[in-house]
Order: structure tokens, then C-alpha cells, then sequence
């Protein structure tokens, strides 16, 4: 029964750890180059705080993740496991949250501060910061999904003993 119990926090977590996993790697591996008027241009996540955020907050929570994986789900520090979780979460959510903001910027431009698109000339390196916010988003959601577990099971909210 115990191990029936585990099976599902077991399964949010190794597929948090996948989705957080690969988007520090597709953020970390975004790079490309243009050239304009025999001046060449390289676009990178370095290049910006914000996407260096992103990239190191993703990698915490996947070294978090993969620590808690092998931590035994009887502990007394079980409360303790939750707010961590929660932490998390809300690390992940700010992380995309400004990723967004600036991408949104990279793609559209902002007419009014006079700033250009620039996924028009650096095409694979938005790609990749589009992939890696879908999965830092899915990271999120996953760490959603194990704080709602959590609650549920330290709470017992729908158990009704008689």
C-alpha cells in the first residue's frame, strides 16, 4: 500500500525533473549568429540576465528534484518538503514570467522605447527560447500538480473519517 502511495509523487517528480532538466539545457545550448552590414552578431542566453535567471533557476529546481526522488516519503520533515516545493514553484513561475517578458520583446519589438524585433535575423536561437520556456512551463505546472498532491496527502482533505 505504501508503495502505491509513492508511485504518483514519484512519477510528478521525475517528470518535473525531465521538463526542468531539458529547459536549462535548451536555454543553455541557444546560440546564433547574423550578420548586418559585414558586422557579425551572435545571440546568446548569456546576453541577457534574465534568460541567465531562467537557465540557473531550472537547474536548481532539477538538482532539487532529483534530490527529493530518493528522499523517503515518511519523513517527519514532510511539511518542510511542501514549503520547499512551493518555493520552487514560485522560483519556476518568476523565472518564466520574466523569460516571457523579455521574449515577448526579442519577438515583437516595443515601438514605443524604439526597440527592433530581432527574431527576424536570429531565427534558431528564438526557437530554442521558445522551446525552453514550453518546458520550463511544463516544469511549473508539474510543480503545481506535486503541491496539490502534497496537500492532499498531509492534509487529508477528502478523507472523511467517521
Amino acid at each position: 500500500m505504501n508503495l502505491a502511495k509513492r508511485i504518483p509523487i514519484f512519477l510528478l517528480r521525475f517528470l518535473a525533473l525531465g521538463a526542468a532538466v531539458t529547459a536549462t539545457v535548451i536555454m543553455v545550448t541557444s546560440k546564433d549568429t547574423a550578420q548586418v552590414l559585414n558586422m557579425k552578431f551572435e545571440a546568446k542566453y548569456t546576453n541577457s540576465p534574465t534568460f541567465k535567471y531562467f537557465a540557473l533557476i531550472n537547474a536548481i529546481a532539477s538538482g532539487y528534484t532529483l534530490i527529493m526522488l530518493f528522499f523517503p516519503s515518511k519523513s517527519s520533515c514532510g511539511h518542510l518538503i511542501l514549503v520547499f516545493d512551493l518555493i520552487m514553484a514560485l522560483l519556476l513561475d518568476s523565472s518564466i514570467s520574466a523569460c516571457l517578458a523579455i521574449g515577448q520583446v526579442g519577438k515583437k519589438g516595443n515601438s514605443h522605447a524604439g526597440w527592433l524585433p530581432i527574431c527576424g535575423q536570429v531565427p534558431k536561437f528564438c526557437d530554442h527560447v521558445t522551446g525552453a520556456l514550453i518546458a520550463g512551463f511544463l516544469a511549473a505546472v508539474i510543480y503545481f500538480l506535486i503541491i496539490l498532491y502534497s496537500l492532499h496527502k498531509f492534509l487529508n482533505i477528502f478523507n472523511i473519517k467517521s
